[in-house]
């Protein structure tokens, strides 16, 4: 077996790695449930070399990535459910009939046009699926993956909604309701009751998202630049401390917090 640019030879070393006789004990052991999250860090592990900007580690975490659906694929096609060629058709089905201004008759001369045809075309596609199910009012919610991350969730969950009208009217309205879910905290952390406290922060978590969704902001991103600067800001603290020849866990908050000063100065520069 040599490597090749064809995808089908990625298939091949599936197929053999699955292989009862001869085949890798650990991929045998392996089913959809104790891969899936390998697939959820393998699209993180893409995000964060796009965000470096290291295309070396975006080819190869790429080619992590492109494995997950070849193995579930592979898993399916043992099952008799289907096999990556479903899965390849399927989607560029779907990409066909979402792109009726690319590979068909229909107009859209603007990137607005054709978003809203594509979001008519999903909606079209989520009553469908309902359909299939024997749903006859689909929720404008559905499709909406319980497993993105709580952020990302929310955002999206307020996106859609706003799609019916169902939306504070502006950047202001929701700035509001992040000060009363605040003040709610609050409140909660006094009464000492933990369940509440545990509700309202949640509620303050969802009306942050909300509020990053009507200034434009994707939520989820700028938490993890806010992760890397405490990262690197806290990385700064722990040097100083090494300078001064002292623990970190020695050194007293005032003396840390004068070291995260420095740093959050030099920022501001």
């Amino acid at each position: 077996m040599q490597p090749s640019r064809d995808i089908s030879r990625l298939i091949e070393i599936m197929a053999a790695l699955r292989n009862p006789v001869g085949g890798c004990p650990w991929d045998l052991e392996q089913d959809f449930s104790s891969i899936r999250h390998y697939t959820i860090e393998e699209a993180y592990e893409v995000a964060d070399a796009i965000e470096r900007a290291d295309f070396a580690d975006l080819r190869e975490e790429l080619g992590d990535l492109l494995l997950q659906p070849i193995y579930h694929a592979q898993m399916a096609s043992e099952l008799g459910q289907f096999d990556i060629g479903d899965v390849i058709y399927g989607i560029t089905e779907k990409l066909i009939r979402r792109h009726p201004h690319v590979f068909g008759d229909m107009d859209a001369s603007s990137s607005n046009a054709a978003k809203g045809r594509w979001e008519a075309i999903k909606a079209e596609e989520r009553a469908a699926k309902a359909a299939r199910k024997g749903e006859t009012t689909p929720s404008i919610l559905d499709d909406v993956p319980n497993v993105l991350p709580a952020l990302a969730r929310a955002e999206k969950l307020t996106k859609r909604a706003a799609k019916v009208g169902f939306d504070w009217p502006d950047f202001q309205a929701v700035q509001a309701k992040v000060e009363e879910e605040l003040a709610e905290v609050a409140e909660a952390q006094a009464s000492g009751n933990a369940a509440a406290v545990h509700e309202e922060i949640g509620d303050l978590l969802f009306a942050v998202a909300n509020l990053a969704r009507h200034a434009g902001i994707d939520a989820e991103a700028a938490l993890r630049d806010a992760n890397y600067k405490f990262t690197r800001r806290f990385h700064h603290v722990e040097a100083r401390c090494r300078e001064d020849s002292i623990e970190p866990g020695e050194a007293g908050l005032e003396r840390l917090d004068r070291y995260w000063n420095e740093v959050r100065a030099a920022d501001k520069a």
